[in-house]
């Protein structure tokens, strides 16, 4: 693979971001690389501005301590439709028995902490402090949002993402009980339903 420091990434060149641009400073997304699949660019920053200008373009960081930022935009790539909701019979019996109570934007910082936690089957987090500093910030500007699953008054699942004209990018998800995770995710598609969104952008 060869890094480029300015042009358009193509064949097996990647493009680099400039540290001292803020923002329109990314290559076409159909120039993403097919292997790794959706790698765009590589380097800049994680400024409110960038990532906003980014996520209006379908593309999204994604990267491991110590590596510097890695742009990506994967094609194809998996949304979600607002009306393709199927929920589970087993599901549907947690959600009639209201064990759980829902709230919107309540406690981001906790939520996105708690999906910045390593995983049994997989250790290494993909949330570095930089990055959570980063959706913080966007979350403190209004841009980012927030579901959180209580049992009494214990966070036991939820899940955040960057929410953008009517479409919401979903960033990660969290369970520390069975399907609170699921839970949080059907009543943030019956919200973003509401305020008729158009789709969720899983990204991979």
């Amino acid at each position: 693979m060869t890094i480029i420091s300015k042009g358009q990434a193509s064949g097996s060149q990647l493009y680099w971001v400039a540290d001292n641009i803020i923002a329109d400073d990314f290559p076409e997304v159909s120039s993403a690389l097919r292997d790794p699949d959706g790698l765009l660019a590589i380097g800049g920053d994680l400024g409110a501005e960038r990532l906003l200008d980014a996520y209006r373009q379908g593309i999204f960081p994604w990267y491991s301590k110590g590596q510097p930022i890695l742009w990506w935009s994967p094609n194809p790539r998996c949304v979600f439709e607002m009306d393709s909701l199927k929920i589970s019979r087993s599901l549907r019996k947690i959600l009639r028995n209201k064990q759980y109570t829902i709230t919107f934007n309540n406690a981001f910082d906790e939520v996105i902490f708690a999906c910045s936690e390593d995983r049994e089957n997989n250790p290494d987090t993909w949330l570095t402090e930089e990055m959570l500093e980063a959706y913080i910030r966007l979350y403190n500007m209004g841009h980012a949002a927030s579901v959180e699953v209580w049992d009494s008054e214990q966070l036991v699942g939820g899940l955040y993402g960057i929410s953008i004209g009517k479409v919401f990018f979903g960033e990660s998800m969290f369970s520390r009980q069975a399907d609170a995770s699921k839970i949080a995710l059907v009543h943030l598609i019956k919200y973003l339903k509401s305020k008729e969104f158009r789709l969720i952008d899983c990204q991979v």
